[in-house]
């Protein structure tokens, strides 16, 4: 397939400065956040481990997926990815960040008490407290750097002025409470919130500085954040619950579907196997790759589960002489028999 020109996401898996070739946003998506940051950590291992270190070899994306990620990307609008679990959905995060080289993805993963206070920022002012108390006891002067007790979460780092967009995972967001995709519209809309914490001292101390979601340190002036490019915000959803119309009309909306038993889907599981051992025995694994697709049709199946029998069977214990046909469809089961809460 020829590459459109618009396409800043190629989806080839190799790494490439498209994103400086990325045009100006819509009005309304633009910010003016600064000044700009232009220290970004290095992929990390989690990228890594999900896209496998065996070369670049990418996923088969379809032409549809490859159009709405681009979009998202140009509009600078977040990318809600649903699809079942082990579809891919919080692989393509990763695959964004290795091919735009974006650095390392900020995770933030959803639990049923997940806040969007618990996104943007923390203050320990117990701590504070408690080392200005001490710092009197020993007659020194410390404690007063309030920088020093704030730490920006994965949604407050994404939102910092990187003069480049980084990239967030928001994990499993209908795993959240219910006033959760609410409660982030404003934040997602306006590229900006505030830490009331430092407003309140920013008469005297104007800039602080703040400990960051990955290890940094970044400058807060005046108590606000605000972004200068918008972060690549992938929000995953394995469609356990339905979402505020206000949050989806702000987002392009991107369902990933379980690999099908086509040539398509046979491709699209070929290349991940690849990149994660190598091309190898690659018939044994088109024989693990057809068993997979071709049993239990229409039933929940994760790709986790295929990497886990060719890594058994292929790897870990090939010189044991394992019945490789009897472990891998013990390995291989559907998810869904009687065993729902795997959703």
């Amino acid at each position: 397939m020829t590459t459109p020109d618009w396409y800043v996401f190629t989806g080839s898996g190799e790494p490439h400065a498209g994103i400086t070739r990325l045009p100006a946003p819509p009005p309304w998506r633009d910010f003016d956040g600064g000044p700009p940051l232009t220290d970004v950590p290095p992929l990390g291992t989690e990228s890594t481990r999900r896209l496998g270190s065996h070369g670049t070899r990418a996923p088969a994306w379809r032409a549809e997926e490859l159009d709405l990620v681009n979009a998202a990307l140009h509009l600078r609008r977040p990318l809600l990815v649903t699809g079942d679990p082990g579809s891919g959905k919080s692989t393509l995060a990763h695959a964004l960040a290795h091919e735009l080289g974006l650095g390392r993805v900020l995770h933030w993963p959803i639990v049923s008490r997940t806040t969007l206070r618990d996104g943007l920022y923390s203050y320990d002012a117990i701590a504070r407290l408690q080392d200005i108390q001490m710092a009197r006891e020993l007659g020194e002067r410390a404690g007063t750097d309030i920088g020093e007790y704030v730490r920006l979460g994965p949604l407050g780092t994404a939102l910092l002025p990187y003069a480049r967009p980084r990239v967030l995972l928001v994990d499993e967001l209908d795993k959240s409470d219910i006033d959760l995709p609410n409660d982030l519209l404003n934040a997602l809309e306006e590229g900006e919130f505030t830490i009331p914490e430092l407003q309140r001292i920013a008469r005297v101390e104007p800039t602080a500085e703040v400990l960051t979601d990955d290890g940094g340190r970044a400058a807060v002036t005046d108590g606000k954040v605000r972004c200068r490019a918008f972060p690549v915000v992938v929000m995953t959803s394995n469609r356990e619950r339905d979402f505020p119309a206000p949050l989806l009309r702000r987002c392009v909306h991107l369902d990933l579907p379980s690999p099908t038993n086509d040539r398509a889907g046979a491709d699209r599981l070929a290349a991940m196997v690849s990149a994660h051992f190598g091309d190898g025995d690659a018939a044994e694994y088109e024989t693990l790759i057809q068993h997979f697709l071709q049993s239990s049709p229409g039933s929940l199946r994760a790709a986790d589960q295929l990497l886990n029998a060719v890594y058994l069977t292929q790897q870990s214990l090939r010189t044991a002489h394992p019945d490789r046909q009897r472990l891998a469809e013990l390995l291989m089961r559907p998810l869904d028999h009687g065993d729902h809460g795997a959703r």
